[in-house]
C-alpha cells in the first residue's frame, strides 16, 4: 500500500529542515492532537501511540543529507517505511511524505484511512514550523 502526503511549504530551509527531521525528539511537535504517548528510545528511535490506536514504534533507517529522510517500522507484523523528501525552495523548504506498507488486503482496507490522515496531520504540521 503506497501513501503520500500533500507537498507543503515550512519556513525552514532545507538543512534546518533536515536537521531537525533527524532529531528523533522533534517528531513530538508535529504529532497530532490525538497523540497519547511519544518516548524517545535511543538516538534513531522513538514511540509513539495515538488514540484508539496501537503503540508504534520508529526508527530512522536511511537518510541522504539534505534531502532525504527514512523512517522504519520497529515490528516486523507491519513493515513499512515512511520516507521523507525535503526540496529546497529558496530560503525555505518543500516536504513531501511518503509511506509504503506491505499489509494483506484485509488490514490495507482497515488502516488505509487512519494512515492517510496521520501522514497529512504530519506534513500539516511540519508546514507550520
Amino acid at each position: 500500500m503506497k501513501l503520500e502526503s500533500p507537498k507543503v511549504s515550512a519556513s525552514k530551509n532545507q538543512q534546518k529542515m533536515f536537521t531537525f527531521l533527524t532529531d528523533v525528539a522533534n517528531y513530538e511537535q508535529i504529532m497530532p492532537s490525538s497523540k497519547e504517548k511519544f518516548e524517545v528510545v535511543s538516538s534513531d528511535k522513538f514511540l509513539f501511540q495515538l488514540k484508539g490506536m496501537p503503540e508504534i514504534a520508529l526508527k530512522i533507517i536511511d537518510t541522504k543529507e539534505p534531502n532525504l529522510v527514512v523512517l522504519g517500522s520497529g515490528s516486523d507484523k507491519f513493515p513499512f517505511t515512511l520516507t521523507i523528501h525535503i526540496d529546497k525552495n529558496g530560503t525555505d523548504s518543500n516536504v513531501q511524505l511518503f509511506f509504503n506498507g506491505e499489509f494483506n488486503a484485509m488490514m490495507a482496507m482497515m488502516v488505509k484511512g487512519p494512515l492517510q490522515k496521520f501522514i497529512n496531520h504530519l506534513s500539516e504540521n511540519i508546514s507550520k514550523l
